[in-house]
């Protein structure tokens, strides 16, 4: 049997990855100068279909977690706006995107084996140091070094993702970092704020979002992945800082509502404070019709023990094109998180036109 430690020492041996998944664009450079670039570990062939997933923090890291075990040719776009703790330090020092989202869109995407699950706790780990250091994530600092070595934020990305042995592939949304702005509701008042955090944290109620810059560059290799896919999926997660904010990048945008890929939205649990208090389940649709209002939606999968007006729901999925499909998709414990066997499940059965 092959020593995983030895694979990662040698890249020559490092698992063959799937055609689909192999990007358009030159392979990345070895970030050791002198030693040639092994192939790249999206090689081999793949089962199920190419699954293109939006969004960004804990609601990107469920869906994931799902999908990775639906399909072998799955790609995460993940946001580009956290101005927060380790991911805004590292932005602010270095100029970087802010590597947070992205670290746990990999984190998800590493497998259940031993190799799998202990990179996955080593890129999620945050030190505990009282210096500088301190609240700063093993896996920002990884993905940020490679970006300085190689200069290429997807080439760095690839790279951590073979590392990590990763089931698919991570992309930012857009090639330059952003900043959300969110037009805010308060007291009757209407006020503007500015950051990811900010917009998370208002006490008001979030009426519409916008990016700054308002036409940043799309990622070329997300676009050509939705270009490409079977099925695009929005959600679950922060509706207007981790899921709208895809439709704002012109490019981003205009490729999902030109791929011919089917359009699955999967909605949260529950409102998410500050952002999304009093929403009702087909209020998250309705949010998401005025700020795309020609996008077209296939499918809309909720937990039947939250909608408490299923006509409602599927009214507000109709007028975006799409159906409804409640299904038992919640954790057993009882918080308003996805289990991701169950949504497994049901992802696997709409895509295979079962449900």
């Amino acid at each position: 049997m092959k020593d995983p430690a030895a694979e990662a020492a040698d890249p020559s041996a490092a698992p063959q990855p799937s055609k689909s998944q192999s990007p358009k664009s030159q392979p990345p450079k070895s970030p050791i100068p002198g030693r040639p670039m092994s192939p790249q570990r999206f090689e081999t062939a793949t089962s199920g279909p190419k699954v293109v997933a939006l969004g960004g923090g804990h609601g990107l890291y469920a869906s994931l977690s799902a999908l990775r075990t639906v399909t072998d040719d799955l790609t995460a776009v993940v946001t580009v706006a956290d101005d927060g703790g380790s991911s805004g330090r590292l932005r602010r020092e270095l100029g970087v995107l802010p590597p947070g989202d992205l670290r746990m869109a990999l984190a998800a995407l590493c497998g259940d084996d031993e190799w799998g699950k202990t990179w996955s706790e080593v890129v999620q780990h945050r030190f505990g140091s009282e210096g500088e250091l301190r609240g700063h994530a093993v896996g920002n600092l990884l993905i940020v070094a490679l970006w300085e070595l190689l200069e290429d934020p997807v080439a760095g990305l690839d790279w951590v993702g073979r590392l990590l042995g990763a089931h698919g592939r991570v992309l930012p949304m857009a090639s330059v970092p952003l900043d959300i702005q969110a037009e805010v509701e308060l007291d009757g008042t209407i006020t503007t704020v500015r950051g990811q955090v900010a917009c998370a944290l208002t006490p008001g109620r979030v009426r519409s979002i916008s990016l700054l810059p308002s036409d940043p560059p799309a990622c070329p290799q997300a676009i050509e992945a939705i270009e490409a896919a079977d099925w695009v999926v929005f959600g679950p997660g922060s509706w207007f800082t981790s899921v709208l904010p895809h439709l704002k990048v012109p490019g981003l945008a205009r490729a999902l509502h030109e791929t011919s890929a089917g359009r699955l939205v999967i909605l949260n649990l529950a409102p998410q404070a500050g952002e999304t208090d009093g929403f009702s389940p087909e209020r998250h649709l309705e949010v998401l019709r005025e700020h795309a209002p020609a996008l077209v939606v296939d499918a809309v999968v909720a937990d039947g023990a939250v909608v408490a007006d299923p006509g409602a729901l599927e009214k507000a999925a109709s007028s975006m094109g799409g159906r409804v499909v409640l299904a038992d998709v919640a954790a057993s414990d009882g918080s308003a998180r996805h289990d991701g066997p169950r949504l497994a499940a049901v992802l696997d059965e709409i895509f295979r036109e079962k449900r």
